[in-house]
C-alpha cells in the first residue's frame, strides 16, 4: 500500500511539473509539439506494409505522387518507397538514443553523485575513470568499436556503444553540483540525525539534480542522433535497418544529389533539423524553467 502511494505521488508531482513548465515556457510548448509530430509520423510505422524492404519492387527514381502512401514522398534508386523508409527510419533513431539516454545520462548521473556525496578513495577511483573515458576521443573510439563490431551489431547494441562516450562528462558535472551540496547546512543536520548516505542522495540532493537531469537527458538524445548519423555516413552503422543516417549513406551511395533525386535526400535531413530544433527548444524550455535567471 505504501509503495503504491509512493508511486502515486510521484505521478501526481510528474503531472504537475510537467504542466508547469508547459504554461510556463513557451519555447517548451513549441518544441514538445514538434516532437510529439516528429513522433506520430514514425508511429505510422506500425502499419509498413511487408513488402517496403524488398528492392526494386517499384519503379526506380519515382518522383512524389499524391496516389498512394508508398509514392508520397517518391521512390529510390533500389526501388523502395521513402515515405516507409522514413517512418522506419525515425522510430530506429529514435530508439538508439532512448538506449544512449537510458544508459548514459543514468550512469553519468550514479557515478557522479556518488563520487562527491562518499569523496575519498571513491571519489578519486572514479574519477580516474571518468577523466581517463574524457580524455579518449569519443568519435574515433566509436569509429574504431563499430567497425569491430559491425558483424553483430544491432540497434541496442549501438545505442550502448554511443553511450560509451557519453557518460564522462555527466559524471563530471553531477560531481561538481553534489560536491556543493553536500555542504549545505540540510545536508549536514541530515546526517547528524543518522541518515544513512543512500538515504541522503535521494531524498536531500536528488531533488535538487532533477532539473539539471532532464536537460542532459534530452541533449544525450540529440548527441546519439548525431552519432549515429555520422557513423552512418561512413558506412559504420546498421546499413541494413533504416535509420536517419543510413538514409543519408544510401542517398550518398547512389549518388542522389548528383543526380538531381531531391525527393529522397530532403526528407532525412529535414527530419534531422525538425528533431535537432525541437529538443533544442525542449532542452531551452527546461532551462529557462529550473533557472529563473535565464526567463525572458
Amino acid at each position: 500500500m505504501v509503495s503504491y502511494l509512493r508511486i502515486k505521488n510521484s505521478l501526481t508531482a510528474i503531472s504537475k511539473g510537467f504542466t508547469r513548465i508547459w504554461r510556463t515556457s513557451l519555447k517548451f510548448r513549441l518544441g514538445f509539439t514538434i516532437f510529439i509530430a516528429i513522433l506520430c509520423l514514425g508511429a505510422i510505422s506500425i502499419a509498413t506494409p511487408g513488402y517496403y524492404k524488398n528492392w526494386y519492387y517499384f519503379r526506380k527514381d519515382t518522383p512524389p505522387q499524391l496516389t498512394s502512401l508508398d509514392f508520397l514522398f517518391g521512390i529510390t534508386t533500389n526501388g523502395r518507397s521513402v515515405f516507409w523508409i522514413l517512418v522506419n527510419a525515425i522510430i530506429n533513431s529514435l530508439a538508439i538514443a532512448a538506449v544512449t539516454t537510458l544508459i548514459a545520462s543514468h550512469l553519468g548521473l550514479f557515478i557522479g553523485m556518488v563520487a562527491g556525496i562518499k569523496g575519498g578513495w571513491i571519489d578519486r577511483v572514479l574519477m580516474f575513470i571518468t577523466d581517463t573515458f574524457v580524455t579518449i576521443p569519443g568519435f574515433p573510439l566509436l569509429y574504431v568499436l563499430s567497425m569491430t563490431l559491425r558483424p553483430i551489431l544491432t540497434l541496442p547494441l549501438l545505442g550502448l556503444l554511443i553511450s560509451i562516450t557519453s557518460w564522462p562528462w555527466p559524471a563530471r558535472q553531477v560531481r561538481a553540483i553534489v560536491l556543493s551540496l553536500r555542504e549545505r547546512d540540510y545536508v549536514t543536520v541530515a546526517r547528524l540525525s543518522g541518515m544513512g548516505t543512500a538515504k541522503i542522495i535521494i531524498s536531500e540532493i536528488f531533488p535538487h539534480l532533477l532539473g539539471w537531469h532532464l536537460i542532459n537527458a534530452t541533449n544525450t538524445v540529440l548527441y546519439s542522433i548525431g552519432s549515429e548519423a555520422g557513423l552512418a555516413i561512413l558506412g559504420l552503422s546498421i546499413l541494413q535497418e533504416d535509420t536517419l543516417g543510413t538514409m543519408i549513406y544510401w542517398c550518398q551511395h547512389f549518388g542522389a544529389l548528383y543526380r538531381g533525386i531531391w525527393w529522397w535526400i530532403t526528407p532525412p535531413i529535414t527530419a534531422l533539423i525538425i528533431l535537432f530544433v525541437s529538443l533544442y527548444l525542449i532542452s531551452a524550455g527546461l532551462q529557462e524553467y529550473f533557472n529563473p535567471r535565464l526567463r525572458g
